[in-house]
């Protein structure tokens, strides 16, 4: 039987982050280990400092980045180019064996429509997607063979329209779509937390439903809110649970359930 996937998502502040190192050499340890591995990565902040650079200014609505015809060239340089090239060079360091990649992701533009915190009028995204299927088939050959993929969060039509992807949407549709027995999506937060001003406000576990009335009540709030969404829709398709955890606890790749918070059907 073939053994089960991890996908590991992680946030453009962890890609440049100190903690980097460690989570490189968690990932080898999983590797050597005959765990199958699979990682996403964003590139935010890599994006938002770049199109301030160039005299873009980010638009960002309800936790979600507006994408016109001059971000995207923004997304194209940082998320395939510097970023994906910066994190394999990273994991490589540490032990892994990664390859980038940024054409597994099959996709369609994501029509206007009303998003938690953006008001109540249907917001136009731009050239920005949702995924509507992956090539598993190079991702499992890519495993098969004692690979570790790094995939950007870039998608693409079959007219050869490019699409901005949020990369937890990417990390948590392609964990479901692996049937994953595990997304760990490793931020710069220690989880879900009561109290953003307060880490100790960590919430260990939550439910569906739960999550759904956290939204609702204010406690989740910002860039949270698209985070859990997408973790639903993930759980939904077949993944077996979402750990959403700090970047820098030591070897939390490992046991990512004894910390930050797990999200379950």
């Amino acid at each position: 039987m073939t053994a089960a996937v991890v996908v590991i998502k992680l946030g453009g502040e962890v890609v440049a982050g100190d903690a980097l190192p460690a989570i490189a050499r968690d990932l080898a340890a999983l590797q050597r280990e005959g765990r199958r591995v699979v990682v996403t990565h964003g590139g935010g902040p890599q994006a938002t400092a770049l199109s301030k650079r160039l005299g873009i200014e980010p638009r960002i609505v309800g936790g979600r980045r507006i994408t016109d015809d001059a971000t995207l060239e923004v997304m194209k340089m940082t998320i395939a180019g510097q970023v994906n090239v910066d994190l394999c060079d990273r994991l490589r360091a540490g032990g892994c064996r990664p390859v980038g990649i940024h054409d597994v992701v099959r996709a369609a533009k994501r029509p206007p429509k009303v998003v938690s915190g953006g008001g109540p009028d249907p917001i136009d995204f731009g050239h920005v997607g949702d995924p509507v299927g992956f090539d598993l088939a190079l991702v499992e050959a890519l495993l098969d063979g004692g690979w570790l993929p790094v995939v950007a969060c870039l998608g693409h039509d079959e007219a050869g329209h490019t699409y901005n992807i949020n990369a937890d949407i990417v990390a948590n549709q392609l964990a479901g779509a692996l049937k994953a027995e595990a997304l760990v999506l490793v931020t710069g937060t220690p989880g879900v937390l009561r109290d953003v001003k307060d880490r100790a406000s960590r919430i260990p576990r939550l439910t569906v439903d739960e999550g759904r009335r956290a939204i609702a009540d204010g406690t989740v709030g910002g860039g949270m809110i698209p985070k859990l969404e997408e973790s639903f829709a993930a759980l939904a398709l077949g993944a077996r649970a979402i750990h959403i955890l700090d970047e820098n606890i030591g070897q939390a790749l490992r046991d990512p359930g004894s910390v930050g918070t797990v999200l379950v059907p």
